[in-house]
C-alpha cells in the first residue's frame, strides 16, 4: 500500500466506516459504537494500582516542550502546558515531563533539570496542575501526579541545540554511524554509572519533597535507561546478561527506597525496539540525507547479525519483535516491587513510525512505511500481550492519538476488554487538552481541535524551536516561531 492509499481518519465519518477500514486492513482492533460517560463507564471507573486509587482511566504522557529556562527551571510555556494537563481531567499524570537528573543528561539546553535551584519551581508546576484539575473537575480526588526522571544518554544536547554530546554504554554499529559518533568516543564507565545513580536518588528525593507521588525511571525511546536494556555487548557489571542489564534499575530502586521509602516508582518502557529506519533512497536523491525521500525502510543491518543491539527484537530477524525478554524484564520489575508500567515502542529518533504512528513525518523522519493504523494496532497488541502475561501490573498504553475521532471508541473497548488499564494521551493533549474531560462528561468531541498528526510538535524542537501544536493552538500558531517552522517544512518538502 502506498502513502496516497492511506485513508484519512476524518474521512471515515462514523464508527461503521472506521470498522470497515479496519477490516480492509485486516486489523482486529476493538472499537465500541457508543461511548459511555460518567463514573460507572469503562473510562470513568476508578483503578486500584498499588497504593493509588486512580480516579479514571485516562493518563497524560510525559511531554517535554524544549521550552524550559537554561537554568533548568520551567518557563511560562512550560507552566501553560502543565496547566492544560490539569484541565484535561485525566486522573493519572504519568511523569508530566522528562526531567534530567543533572545537566549533562539534558536532551536539549532547555530541558527541565532537577537541582536545588530548580526544585521549588518544579514543585510549583505540580501545584499549578492540581489547581487546574480542581477547576475543571471540581476536586482532585483520585488524581495521581508523577515526575519522569531521565538521563538522555546517546541523545544528550545539554549546551547547544545543534551539537550532540552523547554518553553511550556500548558501540552501536548503525546508530554510531547515523549520529556520527566516533569510534573512540568514550563509554560510560561502571564508576560513572554508580555516580549517576546517586544523582537519580537525589533527584527522586527532591521530587518527593515537591509533592510528587511517584517517579518514573525512564527506560524508553533510546535514552540511557533504554540503552541499558540492549547493552548485550557491553562488558562489566552493567552489560551482557539480563541481570546485568537491569542492574541500573535495581540499584536505582534500592537507592531511592533507602532515602525515600514512601515514594512510589514506575517505569515507562519501550517494550520492543526494531532496527533503525531511514528514508528509502529509491524515492529520491540518495545523497540528500536531510530530505524526506520516501517511505521508511530498515537501515542496513546485514553485517550486524545476530542483531545484539536491541531489546524486544528478534536477533535473527530484527524487523520483527520478540517479547520474551520484555516479559522477563517485567518479572524483574515485579520483583523490585514496582506495579506501574507505561508501555511505548521504539524511539522517535530512529524508528518514529513505531513510537508515534502518524500520517505526516517530522522533518528528520520518513514517510510512513505502513498505514499508521497498523502502528496503532502494534501498540495495542503489545500492551495486551504483556497485560495477559503480567495481570497484576497496572499498564498504561500509548499510540492512541492517530485514532482521532475514534480514540474514545477504541479506548473504551480496550479498557473494557482488559487489554490495558489506562489509556495514555500524548500529542492529542497538546491540541485538545480537554478531550478526556469531554469524553467523561458525555460532551461532543470538538473535531476541529483533534490532532491530525502533522508532527509539527516534533519538527519544531528538532530544529531548535519550542514544542507545541502549531496548527491548532493559537498560542503557537501566532508565535514568531511559526514562520521559521513553515520555512523548515518547505525545505524538507513537508509544507
Amino acid at each position: 500500500m502506498k502513502f496516497g492509499d492511506f485513508a484519512k481518519i476524518k474521512s471515515l465519518q462514523t464508527s461503521a466506516g472506521f470498522k470497515d477500514n479496519l477490516q480492509r486492513l485486516g486489523l482486529a482492533m476493538p472499537c465500541d459504537d457508543i461511548v459511555a460517560s460518567g463514573p460507572a463507564s469503562p473510562l470513568g471507573t476508578a483503578l486500584q494500582a498499588g497504593p493509588f486509587t486512580i480516579g479514571n482511566r485516562f493518563a497524560i504522557q510525559p511531554m517535554e516542550g524544549w521550552d524550559g529556562e537554561e537554568d533548568g527551571k520551567p518557563s511560562a510555556n512550560t507552566i501553560r502546558r502543565w496547566r492544560n494537563f490539569g484541565l484535561s481531567g485525566a486522573k493519572m499524570i504519568w511523569g508530566g515531563e522528562a526531567v534530567a537528573v543533572r545537566h549533562d543528561g539534558r536532551a536539549n539546553p532547555n530541558q527541565l533539570t532537577m537541582t536545588a535551584a530548580s526544585q521549588s519551581s518544579i514543585a510549583a508546576l505540580r501545584e499549578t496542575l492540581v489547581a487546574a484539575h480542581r477547576e475543571a473537575m471540581g476536586d482532585d480526588k483520585g488524581l495521581v501526579v508523577g515526575l519522569q526522571l531521565t538521563h538522555s544518554g546517546r541523545f544528550c544536547k545539554p549546551n547547544d541545540k545543534a551539537r550532540m554530546e552523547p554518553r553511550i554504554l556500548y558501540r552501536h554499529p548503525i546508530l554510531d554511524r547515523k549520529f556520527r559518533i566516533a569510534a573512540d568516543h568514550p563509554l560510560f564507565t561502571d564508576g560513572e554509572i554508580r555516580a549517576l545513580i546517586d544523582d537519580y536518588v537525589i533527584a527522586a528525593k527532591r521530587a518527593y519533597e515537591c509533592g510528587y507521588q511517584f517517579v518514573d525511571l525512564k527506560h524508553c525511546h533510546g535514552y540511557l535507561g533504554h540503552e541499558f536494556l540492549s547493552a548485550k555487548t557491553r562488558d562489566g557489571e552493567f552489560g551482557g546478561s539480563l541481570a546485568n542489564r537491569t542492574r541500573f534499575l535495581a540499584e536505582l530502586v534500592a537507592g531511592i527506597r533507602a532515602e525515600v521509602p514512601r515514594l512510589e516508582m514506575g517505569v515507562r518502557l519501550s517494550a520492543l525496539d526494531l532496527v533503525p529506519y531511514k528514508p528509502d533512497p529509491a524515492h529520491g536523491d540518495a545523497n540528500a540525507d536531510t530530505k524526506i525521500l520516501g517511505p521508511g525502510v530498515p537501515d542496513n543491518y546485514a553485517q550486524c547479525l545476530p542483531y545484539r543491539y536491541g531489546f524486544g527484537v528478534d536477533e535473527a530477524d530484527p524487523v520483527k519483535p520478540d517479547l520474551a525478554e520484555t516479559r522477563a524484564f517485567l518479572d524483574v520489575v515485579k520483583g523490585l516491587g514496582i506495579r506501574l508500567i507505561n508501555v511505548t515502542l521504539g524511539s522517535p529518533y530512529y524508528n518514529p513510525h513505531l513510537t508515534r504512528p502518524a500520517l505526516y513525518p517530522p522533518s528528520d523522519g520518513y514517510q510512513p512505511p505502513e498505514d499508521p493504523l497498523i502502528g496503532v494496532m502494534r501498540h495495542l497488541e503489545t500492551v495486551r500481550d504483556l497485560k495477559r502475561a503480567c495481570p497484576d501490573l497496572a499498564f498504561v498504553g500509548s499510540g492512541y492519538t492517530y485514532l482521532q475521532e475514534f480514540l474514545p471508541h477504541v479506548a473504551q473497548a480496550v479498557v473494557r476488554e482488559g487489554w490495558v488499564d489506562m489509556v495514555g494521551l500524548g500529542r492529542m493533549v497538546l491540541a485538545y487538552p480537554e478531550l478526556p474531560a469531554d469524553v467523561l462528561a458525555g460532551r461532543a468531541m470538538q473535531r476541529k481541535r483533534l490532532c491530525r498528526t502533522f508532527s509539527d510538535c516534533t519538527t519544531a524542537p528538532r530544529n531548535g524551536m519550542v514544542s507545541g501544536c502549531y496548527p491548532l493552538d493559537t498560542h503557537y500558531k501566532k508565535s514568531p516561531e511559526m514562520v521559521r517552522l513553515t520555512q523548515v517544512k518547505k525545505a524538507a518538502n513537508l509544507a
